[in-house]
């Protein structure tokens, strides 16, 4: 090797590799020292709706792990000419909550239930009602604990829980661990202690021994780390499994697997009390750093952690952007067969301006995006629906506003509840693709919280990026809380674009709201019908 291939190899072992499952893209980011992205690769994948389960194939999440992986290598060697061997450190986040339950020998017992199924019902109802804590239908012990009442066969066989990160950084380590931010989504934590409420276990477990004697939940669960904590190393396996290609070398040291939640609020800086954001993608939702706890449990509201183990209140919608995406496909193809060639990027982009010169408050149009059940406004499964009378206005720009104002409709109404409680934020930031056309999304979200919305320079980059971030936190823990070091090491000076509520925006998208939360009687009864 030459002595300039050398020093840029060097230069890598100064690196961060972020890889985030996300709901229909595996990306692979990877940043410099100074936490700018300078590689990336991606993998588009889907999940599936199998015997009634919305779940992902585990060879899926290989096959679309090692294609992203390759062509972040690919993109480095493009660009800089050396194909890295190792990297300082790495990260892998994923989406929270679900059902990924094994056997003693590792065997997965049944095909893995994503954060989408709404089959928990009874389960969670029973848990809130016990814990006094709010359980939604997502979380892992909602899931574990509906099994054991409907009695499935695997249930006596299961000897380990976890999440799809926790999945993925225990087949590469060896280690059944997660991230604080991640476990929060499994079962509740204690804020005192940062790992799971001792308490509550107890009462989980004395629940739970009616059906099945001697099952203790906290024996099935990952055990929970901190942001910064040692979470192991890549394995020799763990490092086939990422690259079969033999380039990457095994040793690299790993941070805390965290939640899609969890990176995005390293992604925004928004993990400090006032602090919040909204990631938006197949789900939508918001996350607000807490000051004081709540005062009583709402059924609309998730009691999370951040990554560094502090409280947050979630809104979580199970239905974000993908009707967004279906229908700038719809436009793409009518354009393709027109003779018009178009770029997704392009499509998007003709769409979201055009929704500026929409009516504010849709003009009559209501739009439902709800592909999945939506437990904030009751809905144990979606269908996706534009409704509109007679004498409103079916023009492009208004149907785009209208279908962009839906992604935020369901987060606005889990919001109010939010404020109802008292609990105050300074400033609102938003990752995700969907605000990737500048000054639309962002206007629109601005006008659906009544609140000041900022995006950032690496808003596109999403978890991938804020899990690289946490991997690079690694060498700083011991110095440094996770606040200090997002503001003066990752965000000092950082871009931010702010945009202020639109005083005719906020007063279109609350007639709009008005009109969407009368119009769900139709989409029950869409359910009910079709």
């Amino acid at each position: 090797m030459s002595a300039a291939a050398s020093t840029r190899e060097d230069f890598f072992e100064s690196t961060s590799l972020g890889i985030e499952l996300g709901s229909t893209r595996i990306k692979a980011c990877l940043i410099g020292p100074d936490h700018v992205p300078i590689a990336s690769g991606s993998h588009d994948w889907e999940n599936r709706l199998v015997d009634g389960v919305w779940t992902y194939a585990l060879e899926d999440v290989w096959t679309g792990l090692q294609s992203a992986v390759v062509a972040l290598l690919a993109d480095v060697q493009r660009q800089y000419g050396v194909r890295p061997t190792t990297f300082g450190a790495l990260g892998v986040s994923a989406m929270m909550h679900g059902y990924l339950a094994f056997d003693e020998d590792g065997e997965l017992l049944v095909p893995f239930r994503t954060w989408r199924n709404t089959s928990t019902g009874r389960a969670a109802g029973e848990l809130t009602d016990l814990l006094g804590h709010n359980i939604p239908l997502r979380w892992s012990i909602a899931h574990l604990y509906q099994a054991i009442l409907d009695d499935e066969p695997h249930v006596p066989d299961v000897r380990f829980v976890t999440t799809l990160a926790g999945y993925v950084h225990w087949r590469l380590t060896g280690r059944r661990v997660l991230g604080v931010g991640d476990a929060s989504g499994m079962f509740p934590i204690d804020h005192e202690t940062r790992s799971y409420d001792k308490a509550m276990l107890g009462a989980v477990d004395g629940l739970i021994g009616a059906h099945r004697p001697g099952l203790t939940v906290e024996a099935l669960l990952p055990q929970v780390l901190s942001a910064g904590e040692d979470a192991g190393r890549l394995t020799e396996e763990g490092t086939a499994l990422l690259d079969p290609s033999g380039t990457l070398r095994p040793g690299i040291p790993l941070c805390p697997p965290e939640g899609d939640a969890g990176t995005g609020m390293v992604a925004t800086n928004s993990v400090t009390p006032r602090t919040g954001n909204v990631s938006a993608g197949t789900s939508i939702f918001a996350m607000v750093v807490l000051e004081r706890p709540l005062t009583q449990v709402h059924h609309e509201l998730d009691v999370v952690t951040t990554p560094a183990g502090d409280p947050v209140a979630m809104v979580h919608c199970n239905n974000g952007a993908s009707e967004i995406d279906a229908w700038a496909g719809l436009f793409r193809e009518f354009a393709l067969r027109s003779g018009h060639t178009a770029s997704s990027d392009e499509v998007f982009g003709t769409l979201f301006r055009a929704a500026l010169e929409g009516e504010a408050d849709g003009g009559g149009l209501v739009a439902y995006n709800y592909l999945a059940g939506e437990p904030v406004t009751g809905l144990e499964a979606g269908r996706p629906l534009v409704v509109r009378t007679p004498g409103s206005s079916l023009r492009l720009p208004t149907f785009m506003r209208a279908t962009i104002y839906s992604a935020f409709a369901t987060l606005s109404l889990g919001m109010r509840v939010l404020a109802a409680e008292g609990v105050s934020l300074d400033t609102m930031f938003a990752h995700g693709g969907v605000f990737r056309t500048e000054g639309v999304a962002q206007r629109f979200l601005a006008a659906a919280l009544d609140a000041p919305v900022a995006v950032g320079r690496t808003a596109g980059e999403g978890g991938a990026w804020g899990i690289a971030v946490l991997a690079a936190y690694l060498g700083a823990a011991v110095e440094q809380d996770l606040g200090a070091y997002l503001s003066d090491r990752v965000f000092a000076g950082a871009d931010l674009e702010v945009v202020e509520p639109d005083t005719a925006d906020v007063a279109g998208f609350a007639a709009y709201l008005e009109r969407f939360e009368a119009g769900l009687a139709i989409e029950r009864a869409a359910i009910a019908a079709l």
